[in-house]
């Protein structure tokens, strides 16, 4: 039986006309959401907080901080070849601030705010907010404070008031990546003045109150949040950090089904399906009414994470064992639907800095027999096999198609799968599974950045607990050092020889990022890979 509902039924009824085993909502919505002031989204992944500083935020919920709060400066947009629209690397654009300007010697960057800007309550944007705000970064620990210090930023004694509109950043040394760093989600501006009314002597930053309220004045503010089911954001009519988005609401709706969310923006129940499956954006592209928006993302790569803590990996003959049974191809038109770019099968020789760049591994169970027979796990071993069930579109089959060749090795790996909700505690903080898949993509487009937050030791991408003291020492010379520096390129292809060699992580290939539209238009893609609702309009 086929059930029919229009958009404005799902609005009202939440959804429940779908039938309760497609669709997990339980919250209803007035019929007032429908209509050309509102647009409804659907994602696979869940929201598990509304601050990022927080210990295990997880990715997706990065957007709170898009689309909540602003940074100082923020990074332009441009109009892609297929029309589209991207953030725009190569240009810095206000937020919070009216201006900026570097002392001479590279070492103070200074910002003026502008004089309008106010938070969702009213009250003004001050440079001490800011200076909170980068307090609390710098000093929270893990991605939040690993994030700063890629711009140099490390120290609360680096950012002085100077007035209440001009705010003063030190720098210790200059750096290619500080003000760059500051367009990224990270340093996002909170009103001080609400977190430290709410803020303990155990809880000095108030984490605990913002991982449940928005206290920011980005263009957006969540007046609902139901964990595993929705964020519904509001427009913040006091906004000065950009044009006023063109909708006052938007409502997310989290629905795991690849199915489900790909039925819903067939028939336009919904508007916007953000980061939909391969096979999905293939098939979708000659659908009537529906928009496919497909870019690849710059300086990220679907990889296999081998734990070097975990015995076996400890040998760097199995690692390459691992390497050559992987069925690349297989995977690449099965997982990935031949969208994107392969990253294996390279040539030997490294010969330049580009970045993404394909390893010289390819499949060849012949050589992987070979280097496992050289170790001490000849006859194979037991290993769990660990994927995200947020990111099942991919990691599933992925996975399943590696355990197939594996155990032509002797190689026995159960698929272990894990919710998304834990799955970055699981993978990234704690940093415990042995065999996973992993799918980090770098914000800042350099590849010493890259190797700085994968690569490095206890750095929060570094999933495969790696370390080397050469890349150690190399990421350090490079991540600051300008790219036009005589020391620059060597440094950067002696840390991709040393990479291909070691391999903590096998690159399989380089995604795109899929969005399809049903009822609004002027989507725009992010390098963090969240859904920014700011631009977006009701067609």
């Amino acid at each position: 039986m086929t059930v029919k509902t229009s958009r404005r039924q799902f609005l009202q009824l939440g959804g429940g006309a779908l039938g309760a085993s497609m669709l997990p909502f339980s919250m209803t919505l007035p019929a007032m959401a429908a209509g050309k002031d509102t647009l409804v989204t659907v994602m696979g992944q869940t929201i598990n907080s509304l601050d990022l500083h927080r210990t295990g935020t997880n990715r997706p919920s990065y957007q709170i901080a898009v689309n909540c709060y602003d940074r100082l400066v923020s990074f332009g947009t441009r109009t892609t070849p297929d029309g589209g629209l991207s953030y725009d690397y190569s240009t810095i654009v206000p937020e919070l601030a009216e201006s900026w300007s570097f002392s001479d010697d590279g070492l103070e960057l200074t910002f003026k705010l502008k004089p309008d800007a106010v938070f969702q309550d009213g009250s003004p944007v001050t440079a001490e907010d800011v200076k909170w705000s980068f307090d609390r970064a710098v000093s929270a620990g893990g991605f939040p404070t690993v994030q700063m210090k890629a711009g140099a930023l490390t120290r609360p004694d680096q950012f002085v008031v100077v007035d209440e509109k001009t705010f003063l950043v030190k720098l210790d040394f200059p750096s290619k990546l500080t003000l760059p760093d500051l367009a990224v989600p990270v340093p996002f501006i909170l009103n001080s003045k609400i977190a430290k009314e709410h803020a303990t002597a155990d809880d000095p930053w108030a984490m605990e109150y913002v991982h449940k309220n928005t206290i920011g004045s980005g263009a957006f503010k969540v007046v609902r949040w139901n964990p595993g089911e929705q964020v519904v954001y509001e427009r913040n009519d006091k906004w000065t950090g950009g044009p006023l988005p063109a909708v006052k609401r938007v409502i997310l709706r989290e629905v795991p089904s690849p199915a489900t969310r790909r039925a819903l923006i067939e028939r336009g129940d919904v508007n916007l399906s953000f980061n939909i499956p391969n096979k999905d954006a293939k098939e979708l592209e000659s659908k009537e009414g529906v928009s496919v928006f497909s870019t690849p993302i710059e300086n990220a790569i679907q990889c296999v994470g081998l734990n070097t803590t975990f015995e076996p990996f400890q040998d760097p003959d199995v690692r390459k064992a691992v390497a050559y049974a992987i069925p690349y191809e297989q995977i690449f038109q099965t997982a990935a639907y031949g969208r994107g770019a392969p990253m294996w099968g390279g040539k030997a020789e490294i010969d330049s800095i580009e970045w993404p760049r394909k390893s010289p591994y390819f499949t060849d169970l012949d050589k992987a027999r070979e280097h496992l027979e050289k170790s001490a796990f000849a006859k194979g071993f037991e290993v769990p096999f660990s994927i995200d069930l947020g990111q099942s579109d991919w990691m599933e089959p992925t996975a399943l198609l590696i355990q197939e060749n594996l155990a032509k090795l002797g190689i026995a790996s159960e698929i272990d799968k894990i919710p998304g909700a834990n799955w970055r505690t699981a993978s990234l903080v704690e940093k415990r599974l042995p065999l996973h898949l992993e799918n980090f993509g770098g914000w800042l487009n350099y590849p010493c950045y890259y190797f700085f937050w994968a690569y490095k030791k206890g750095h929060l991408f570094n999933s495969s607990n790696y370390e080397n003291a050469e890349i150690e020492q190399l990421v350090d010379e490079t991540l600051h050092l300008d790219v036009d520096d005589p020391d620059y390129a060597p440094k950067v292809m002696r840390m991709f020889e040393i990479a291909f060699e070691d391999l903590p992580r096998i690159p399989l290939w380089q995604p795109a990022l899929n969005v399809a539209t049903n009822g609004a238009t002027d989507y725009e893609y992010w390098f963090h890979r969240q859904l920014d609702i700011r631009s977006l309009k009701s067609a």
